[in-house]
């Protein structure tokens, strides 16, 4: 196996990173602009109760779609390359974005959520992937937190152009056609990025006998869910579904509530709760996987856990938006629970052999999606239950991150070289 040279692993780095970092500007839309969508779309008929909870259904489309994607598009990964793989999914969540600018009703843009969502959800494991390929294991840290982080930047660039142009019930259509543009993005990586050489030498049949063997007779799905990586496989999606299930189950109900608070003094707000939220989460995402390094996995992911959970209960239950103390809460409850999307990109490929690597961290992080789904589902009922009390929601979708503390014992010392 010939590596990529120093050159061409900074082409891989930089187009993963974009492809990420696109792919946060998609899944933070919707929280800065879902209320001003649905009380443009719905007109008389929109309460503030109705809002959130189609807040919470276009949540739920996107992580469909994404856990969909992201198995799916994972496969494509392992099966045409990690690098086709990531453009055909730039593609999907920029084309499929962009159309939202000429929706006229919820129901329209609920259908393009589920849509957007498989894109979102095939970038993530063929980044990953990818970028975990043709980098030397030392640098795998730096390289990961670098990925973690990637996602966040685009959070905090998406709200530095809501903060300068507010998305306003009157003016919203025109953040969906800026969504469009990372398409161009995706035909450069479609047809030019370099592929990753551990994969081209698995499609090349440089596999051990054994490992070629299994590729001839088994499909790559039913062995992810057959022993030996069957115990990996379902480790995984708990750990990846932990983080996922408490940001948009819990954390981010933060914007809505602030944009239902501050929108007729503050119509910026949102956008301002937003970016203190995601410079918290940028630099969290990149630490993530240094102190998983310095830690060691299993022990960083369950102090994680536990921080999230705490911080999370004082930003819902210890103040509010417009308090002097809700931006630092924010920012600080932000750094703490994006440090697993630094452990994410560390962890999850190390636990899968080369020739199930996209298609198992794609299963891994993906499915918890189907979970985080109906996580919103069901804070979206406990929303209207609770009187449209999104500082309650938030306190109760709190407790799940709690659950990682347990969780990371079943997870494995021993890792997968990606080498």
């Amino acid at each position: 196996m010939t590596p990529l040279s120093p050159s061409a692993r900074r082409i891989v780095l930089a187009a993963a990173f974009a492809g990420l970092l696109f792919d946060g500007f998609e899944l933070g839309l919707m929280p800065v602009a879902s209320l001003a969508v649905s009380e443009s779309l719905l007109g008389d008929a929109y309460t503030k109760e109705l809002g959130g909870s189609w807040f919470a259904s276009f949540t739920a489309a996107l992580m469909f779609g994404a856990a969909v994607g992201g198995i799916a598009l994972g496969r494509l990964g392992d099966w045409v390359g990690r690098a086709k793989a990531l453009g055909i999914s730039i593609l999907f969540y920029s084309l499929f974005a962009g159309v939202g600018a000429w929706v006229e009703t919820q129901e329209q843009m609920l259908a393009l959520r589920f849509f957007v969502g498989l894109g979102v959800g095939g970038v993530w494991p063929n980044a990953v992937a990818l970028a975990s390929e043709c980098w030397p294991d030392k640098s795998r840290p730096k390289v990961a937190g670098l990925l973690g982080a990637a996602v966040n930047v685009g959070i905090l660039m998406l709200s530095q152009v809501a903060r300068i142009w507010p998305i306003t019930v009157d003016s919203w259509r025109w953040i969906f056609f800026l969504a469009a543009a990372p398409a161009v993005l995706g035909l450069i990586v479609l047809w030019l990025l370099p592929e990753s050489p551990a994969w081209l030498a698995v499609k090349n049949l440089s596999l051990r006998k054994e490992e070629a063997k299994i590729v001839a007779t088994r499909s790559i799905l039913v062995e992810l869910f057959v022993p030996p990586l069957l115990r990996l496989t379902l480790v995984g999606v708990l750990l990846g579904s932990i983080p996922l299930v408490g940001a948009w189950a819990a954390s981010k109900w933060m914007i809505p509530w602030a944009d239902s608070i501050s929108k007729l003094t503050h119509p910026g707000y949102k956008a301002t709760v937003q970016g203190w939220w995601a410079l918290g989460a940028v630099l969290g995402s990149y630490f993530g996987a240094q102190i998983a390094a310095w830690l060691g996995r299993r022990r960083a992911y369950a102090v994680i856990s536990i921080g999230a959970s705490v911080l999370t209960l004082i930003m819902f239950l210890g103040t509010k938006p417009l308090a002097s103390s809700f931006l630092p809460i924010v920012f600080a409850q932000a750094f703490v629970s994006t440090l697993y999307f630094g452990w994410l990109p560390l962890f999850l490929p190390e636990l899968f052999p080369t020739h199930v690597r996209a298609t198992g961290s794609g299963i891994a992080f993906n499915a918890g999606r189907f979970a985080t789904a109906i996580g919103v589902f069901v804070a979206g009922w406990l929303f209207l239950a609770l009187d449209g009390s999104y500082s309650k929601v938030g306190a109760i979708g709190a407790c799940v991150y709690a659950l990682g503390a347990i969780a990371i014992l079943l997870a494995p010392k021993k890792s997968n070289s990606l080498s």
